[in-house]
């Protein structure tokens, strides 16, 4: 059984007549017949059986028509779904990305993407999370492309630097610090913090700050993103060392610049090599790479 025996089977179906059948499929009458035959004799049951000058579903075609109809409009169905995700005009677009870039950087990449007229029918869907998880999400297909720190243990995934911005030193407003403007790490040594999860790519950066800056400091708390540090800070627990975020202003805290030149958070994009692109993609790549955007 094959794909056409099942269109012709259809058009049969509806026309009952086999010549009007094999006119409408652009194929001669002696190979619809024999197409018909094979199927009916691979399916062990008679199909069709004539009717005057034309022929009607047997009980047993009827029943087969529904599921064949059921099975060709869901490939119809998967053929527009696909479309949809890798023609050259529209395209669907997984994006996975850091929680300090959702606020400006990948809504304004996304919306200048999408205001050009090659893009206009292109569809992103947004996902936020640590490096780690994107990864892991990137090399499962969750995601087409991801927005996040270096991960030098992935082979398979292409790394493109973006942007760079400095860690601060974030502090409660009442803190004895929050009068300073600019901050060496040594001199929040004496206090505790609350740092990214050691798990996370700007965990092992806050822990290789702290390793070249020669403190120990103590560590009370761990917290996957900024929001979760920023709460900690307001409410008393520790210092922390963090990317700025523009919500700043919701908590009762302050950034201090960070005179230490590399307390930098590198931001890369990533996404598998040797893999089938659709042109949307390939467009949003090339974009993305040309093209810098405010955090």
């Amino acid at each position: 059984m094959n794909l056409n025996q099942l269109y012709y089977f259809q058009a049969i179906a509806k026309l009952q007549h086999f010549s009007r059948a094999a006119e409408q499929l652009h194929i001669s009458q002696p190979s619809l017949s024999y197409a018909m035959s094979s199927l009916e004799k691979e399916l062990d049951t008679q199909l069709f059986e004539k009717q005057g000058r034309n022929v009607v579903l047997t009980k047993y075609g009827k029943i087969f028509l529904e599921h064949v109809t059921l099975s060709l409009e869901e490939l119809e169905a998967g053929k527009l779904q696909l479309q949809k995700y890798t023609s050259s005009q529209q395209g669907q677009i997984d994006i996975g990305y850091v929680y300090p870039l959702a606020p400006r950087y990948i809504p304004k990449m996304a919306r200048s993407f999408l205001s050009m007229k090659e893009n206009k029918h292109v569809n992103f869907t947004f996902y936020q999370g640590i490096t780690s998880r994107l990864v892991e999400g990137l090399k499962a297909e969750k995601y087409d492309v991801i927005f996040g720190s270096l991960v030098q243990t992935e082979p398979d995934i292409e790394f493109v630097p973006l942007l760079q911005h400095s860690l601060s030193v974030v502090v409660p407003l009442d803190h004895p610090l929050a009068e300073l403007d600019t901050i060496s790490l040594p001199q929040i040594e004496p206090y505790p913090l609350v740092v990214y999860h050691r798990g996370t790519g700007l965990g092992q950066l806050t822990l290789k700050a702290f390793e070249l800056a020669g403190i120990h400091p103590e560590i009370i708390s761990e917290a996957e993103n900024e929001q979760a540090l920023y709460g900690l800070v307001s409410e008393g627990f520790g210092l922390s060392l963090v990317a700025e975020i523009p919500e700043i202003h919701l908590y009762q805290v302050k950034a201090i610049h960070v005179e230490e030149p590399y307390c930098q958070r590198h931001i890369h994009m990533g996404y598998l090599k040797n893999r089938f692109q659709p042109a949307a993609l390939k467009r949003f790549i090339q974009y993305a790479k040309q093209n810098q955007f405010e955090m």
